[in-house]
């Protein structure tokens, strides 16, 4: 959830009731997302499985967006909606990757190397937390996202070539294009890290 403020928000009331809970709704409704997602895939015997999934992805996606929208227009962004917005983030994004593992429509490394990279970055984000640091998001890390959100419906809808244009081998180069995303931004929040931490520690006399 974006932590943004909007122009306006000087003279706006902070939100109450249910307007301060909507956001939030929004962003823990992707978790329920991509286990309906997940269902789908696994027990829904259907040809048309993956483009239902691919459905529920794009609605869940569109949720990051939402959240943040409604969060700056009624000004009720909270610290917890700052903690679980990347959660929810991940827990869709690795739910989709794993449960596309075992048709081969992603390489399992590719999977790996995602997932260790969030477990890395959110240990940071702890240690950061407990030394009073703060590491702002930063622009490759929002495009690592948007990236892999593009990607992944294309790859759970599994469509056939068009115009000869192979989608599903363009859908895992741009996934692969994520994964690269993803290392570089994960070396600039450990250099912020650094560089945060270096400015928070006291002079020696």
């Amino acid at each position: 959830m974006s932590t943004a403020q909007p122009k306006n928000s000087a003279t706006t009331a902070p939100a109450t009731g249910w307007r301060l809970a909507f956001p939030m709704w929004l962003t823990m409704s992707r978790m329920f997302l991509a286990a309906v997602m997940m269902g789908t895939m696994q027990f829904i015997d259907s040809p048309w499985n993956g483009w239902i999934s691919a459905a529920i992805f794009i609605l869940a996606a569109l949720t990051d967006w939402w959240d943040g929208y409604f969060a700056r227009r009624w000004n009720a962004t909270s610290n917890m909606g700052k903690f679980m917005d990347p959660i929810a983030d991940k827990v869709l994004v690795s739910t989709t990757l794993i449960i596309l593992i075992p048709d081969g429509r992603v390489h399992p490394f590719l999977v790996v190397l995602l997932l260790n990279r969030d477990i890395l970055i959110g240990g940071l984000r702890s240690v950061a937390a407990a030394e009073q640091l703060i590491i702002d998001a930063k622009p490759s890390g929002k495009w690592k996202t948007a990236v892999q959100m593009s990607a992944i419906p294309v790859l759970l809808a599994n469509p056939p070539a068009w115009a000869g244009l192979p989608i599903m081998d363009v859908a895992h180069v741009v996934l692969w294009l994520s994964a690269g995303l993803s290392l570089y931004s994960a070396w600039e929040y450990l250099q912020l890290y650094r560089s945060r931490r270096r400015g928070n520690s006291p002079k020696r006399q």
